[in-house]
């Protein structure tokens, strides 16, 4: 028993929590608020599956929680599994009352069956009884959801169904002190944790605490080695029936590649670069489609309410969206629902982020999109699943998993009418910060750059894959074969854009993410024209990660390739689609870094024109034009003409914007000139 204390929130044991280092885990619950929807993802097409979930009063409190109850109109009995919430009131948080354990007992009922579930109340304190109520309660339960899913699969029709759950009302601390020093411990706050403290120092503590523990008859229990006594051991299920041995929870164990169709086969037509504009996410929803053709049962595509707005809507060909709440005769016209859509979209990124993962740690295979400003609402999310996966590869038995994938579009570049609100690339700046081993940020700057990119994640296992990619009309620059080599590389000169072969370049000019490419080539093409002799080295970037150096990241550049690409000493202008500290802290250690100047997003912004939100962040083709004049000593006087007249058409663009609307003809129809 000491060594099993020992195991139990001590170093080199395992954590307090349901960490990746317990068997039968895929949540481990450090952050409160996706119990619920992480369950709901694990039934989501695993229909011989229950999932019952405890959840505490406390967290009952988080939002995330508060809208996941809604889960249960999205759980199809026909294909499904179900989930059985257990919500256990025992009062109180670590020093405060619960919000749901005070209030009467008719207005939680209310409130359950609002959300659409049967509640089922057990009640009490007396561990006999408790225990004959709890089975009773289950029994009835299971009966209920047994008879739901028998009479949807007997009929083939999905429909709502109100399933039930269980409210758990017990002490806390129940079965603990009663009382120490006087205060009340059991049914109260201070039970919480660790009710009896000082053991150490005070012997009346220690008394306390032995007492307390020799309560339960450890005795009675163990034999003399700390085995469990026969009679209890034969209790436990035996083999994949045990919690601890579930393969669904190991969901690797389950795991079926995807059966892809060849990426390829959706490449645009780029005869020459930057001639012609398409947009840059509707061949991938195409794509998807296709693989939720191949996939039925083992891949969702997961989005708020946004895969029409972000170009993905091929994929209603194959499967539409999942709905089995009421329908209204206009839904005929362009919904896009069905009662066994596999797409899955609601207005709560939480709740979809939860039933993604809990999709993927049960071993299946998914898409999420949304729009970039609002990625933020997942930030922590995102972080608890990066720690899960860093810990999870450290654990030999734990099998590999489905990456996910989230595309980020609606992009900062891009927010002609929404405005300021929808103007924040910062979650490339929560990815950096986790653990190199599972994160990985692709910039593709056109179509089939991102089909290739898109290709690689959907085939990848154990990161989280986050693409950035605008789902408007864009400049197109690569034909496939071109793309495969630059995705593969993930970061290389474009020679059609260069003019300084065989020779050092004046400058290197860099673009990474969709626009900020287009403004740095817009530049190149000024600068050549106004200088023909200067040579000029253009960069794109699509892996994030190659800034860094190759020891700190997977995918890092070694420093030799690093140095080939950007010179030792020559100006580098680095136009970056988000922060532009962010590429900084990357590329720190860099040879050059000291000749390293990052234009990118700097919170400046409103309604404005692509154009006009470029300029104010000065990652427009004039100002980088500029910045190059400034930063090369043979132009500081000679370029003096030059600079005034880009100034010029700066203050133009800008007026023409105010006065039109949109960006004048000559911005918004700009080709690449040579």
């Amino acid at each position: 028993m000491r060594r099993f204390f020992k195991q139990f929130s001590f170093p080199g044991g395992i954590g307090s929590h349901c960490t990746p280092e317990t068997p039968g885990s895929i949540h481990e619950g450090g952050e409160l608020g996706y119990s619920v929807s992480h369950a709901f993802g694990a039934a989501l097409d695993n229909p011989d599956l229950l999932v019952a979930v405890a959840v505490g009063d406390g967290e009952a409190e988080t939002g995330p929680l508060a809208t996941a109850w809604h889960s249960n109109k999205f759980l199809n009995p026909v294909t499904d599994g179900a989930v059985l919430p257990i919500l256990h009131l025992n009062g109180y948080k670590i020093n405060n009352p619960t919000v749901l354990a005070r209030i009467a007992p008719e207005e939680l009922r209310a409130l359950f069956w609002g959300y659409g579930w049967r509640p089922h109340v057990v009640e009490g304190d007396d561990p006999r009884q408790m225990h004959l109520l709890m089975a009773a309660t289950l029994d009835r339960c299971l009966a209920e959801i047994r008879a739901i899913q028998e009479h949807a699969r007997a009929s083939g029709v999905a429909a709502r169904a109100r399933w039930p759950m269980i409210v758990l009302r017990t002490p806390k601390g129940w079965t603990g002190p009663d009382e120490i020093d006087g205060h009340k411990v059991e049914g109260y706050w201070r039970a919480h944790q660790v009710p009896i403290t000082g053991v150490r120092e005070n012997p009346h503590r220690l008394a306390q605490l032995e007492a307390w523990l020799r309560s339960y008859r450890p005795e009675s229990l163990f034999d003399a080695n700390g085995g469990l006594i026969p009679e209890l051991k034969a209790l436990a299920p035996q083999g994949d029936r045990r919690m601890s041995a579930n393969p669904i929870a190991n969901g690797g164990l389950v795991r079926k590649a995807l059966r892809m169709p060849d990426f390829r086969h959706y490449a645009l037509a780029v005869d020459k670069p930057a001639q012609i504009e398409a947009e840059n996410t509707r061949p991938l929803g195409r794509l998807l489609r296709d693989v939720m053709r191949r996939n039925g049962d083992n891949f969702r595509v997961f989005g708020p309410d946004e895969n029409t707005s972000n170009k993905l809507d091929a994929i209603y060909e194959v499967s539409k969206k999942l709905w089995l709440a009421d329908y209204l005769p206009e839904d005929e016209d362009g919904g896009e629902l069905a009662r066994d859509g596999r797409v899955m979209e609601m207005l709560s990124e939480h709740t979809l982020e939860g039933w993604y993962e809990g999709y993927t740690l049960t071993g299946r295979h998914g898409f999420f999109s949304t729009y970039e400003a609002f990625v933020h609402v997942i930030d922590s999310m995102y972080n608890q699943h990066a720690k899960w996966l860093a810990i999870c590869n450290e654990i030999p038995w734990r099998a590999p998993i489905s990456s996910l994938n989230l595309l980020i579009t609606s992009t900062v570049w891009r927010q002609d009418h929404n405005g300021f609100t929808h103007q924040d690339p910062g979650f490339l700046d929560v990815v950096v910060n986790k653990n190199p081993e599972v994160t990985r940020i692709y910039l593709p700057p056109d179509v089939n750059s991102l089909l290739c990119v898109a290709d690689h994640c959907l085939r990848s296992s154990d990161n989280i894959n986050v693409v950035v990619c605008d789902k408007q009309l864009h400049l197109q620059y690569l034909n496939m074969d071109e793309a495969v080599k630059h995705c593969t590389k993930g970061i290389g000169t474009w020679d059609w854009a260069s003019n300084d072969q065989g020779t050092e370049p004046d400058v290197v000019m860099v673009g990474c993410g969709d626009i900020p490419t287009q403004e740095a080539l817009a530049a190149t093409a000024l600068l050549r024209q106004h200088f023909p002799s200067l040579t000029m080295r253009f960069i794109n970037v699509v892996d994030l990660f190659r800034m860094q150096p190759a020891g700190e990241h997977p995918h890092g550049l070694s420093d030799r390739d690093f140095d080939s690409l950007f010179t030792i000493d020559r100006p580098i202008i680095f136009n970056f689609h988000g922060y532009p500290w962010l590429i900084h802290r990357l590329a720190y250690r860099r040879t050059n870094h000291r000749n390293l100047h990052v234009r990118g997003y700097k919170e400046k912004g409103n309604i404005n024109t692509p154009l006009e939100l470029a300029i104010d962040n000065e990652i427009d083709r004039f100002s980088l034009a500029i910045d190059v004049i400034d930063r090369l000593p043979q132009l500081h006087v000679a370029g003096a003409h030059v600079k005034d007249t880009l100034l010029d058409m700066r203050i133009e663009c800008r007026r023409y914007a105010h006065s039109h609307g949109v960006d004048a003809p000559e911005i918004r129809n700009w080709r690449w000139p040579y």
